[in-house]
């Protein structure tokens, strides 16, 4: 066999094993409590700042909301914006910035863009620990595979939002962000409009991402509105007048 020939075959052998990882992946993110003991209170302190952002990192919050008001239990349930296999997928390319960005970057595009806060010092303890975390219940995911619950596919539809047809589907929805939007935290949602709330610009202030998370997450744990009551509230959400972005991303 020719040289050419044994690269080919092994080039498609390993092509052939990519598939068959990537047919087999199932979402089994690993418990925080078998991460290598060294690094055990790190990945601990990567989750902490996810879940409880206020908590554990105050000063790296700049509204009312915290990670997991869009990953749920710090990305570690399947049916939301999940982040587990998150590590195995960067560096990638970013359709806002047009460039391959890293998981630190993306990281402070998310602080920026839903917690309208300013970037984390890329090696300061916050990030570490954030970064850990990813990599640690990502652990299994074959590197570049296709992850079929990562990121948040946009709605398809001929429908034109009608922001007055969404205040009465907000009606319904009324018992978690409160009447006004204004949140009731801590046990319901974080604010929706106002001062505490995420910010305009890119990320949820745009019709079509906060359409998509409406439409696949909510009402939380039993969502079950059309695309167009989607449509509809995202664009009587997005009506309301709200905090500008503090930090743009682009000049990171």
């Amino acid at each position: 066999m020719r040289k050419t020939d044994t690269y080919l075959l092994v080039a498609a052998l390993a092509a052939m094993v990519a598939m068959g990882a990537q047919s087999q992946l199932t979402f089994s993110p690993p418990k925080l409590s078998d991460a290598p003991e060294d690094m055990r209170d790190v990945v601990q302190r990567g989750y902490n700042i996810v879940h409880e952002t206020h908590k554990y990192a105050p000063d790296r919050v700049g509204n009312k909301l915290d990670c997991t008001n869009c990953h749920f239990d710090a990305g570690m349930i399947k049916d939301t914006l999940s982040l587990v296999g998150v590590a195995a997928v960067f560096p990638k390319i970013n359709p806002v910035v047009k460039k391959p960005v890293d998981l630190a970057t993306m990281t402070n595009l998310c602080f920026m863009r839903y917690l309208n806060a300013k970037p984390l010092p890329t090696d300061g303890s916050d990030m570490t620990a954030i970064l850990a975390y990813y990599q640690w219940i990502s652990k299994g995911v074959p590197v570049y595979a296709k992850v079929p619950w990562l990121g948040l596919a946009p709605i398809k539809s001929e429908h034109k939002p009608e922001a007055q047809a969404g205040s009465k589907v907000f009606a319904q929805c009324m018992p978690c962000p409160g009447q006004n939007g204004q949140g009731l935290l801590p046990s319901g949602a974080p604010p929706l409009w106002g001062e505490g709330a995420f910010p305009a610009g890119p990320g949820m202030g745009q019709e079509n991402v906060l359409t998509a998370f409406v439409h696949r997450f909510m009402p939380k744990g039993n969502a079950d509105l059309t695309t167009t009551q989607a449509l509809d509230v995202a664009a009587f959400v997005l009506s309301h007048p709200r905090p500008q972005m503090e930090h743009v991303p682009g000049k990171m």
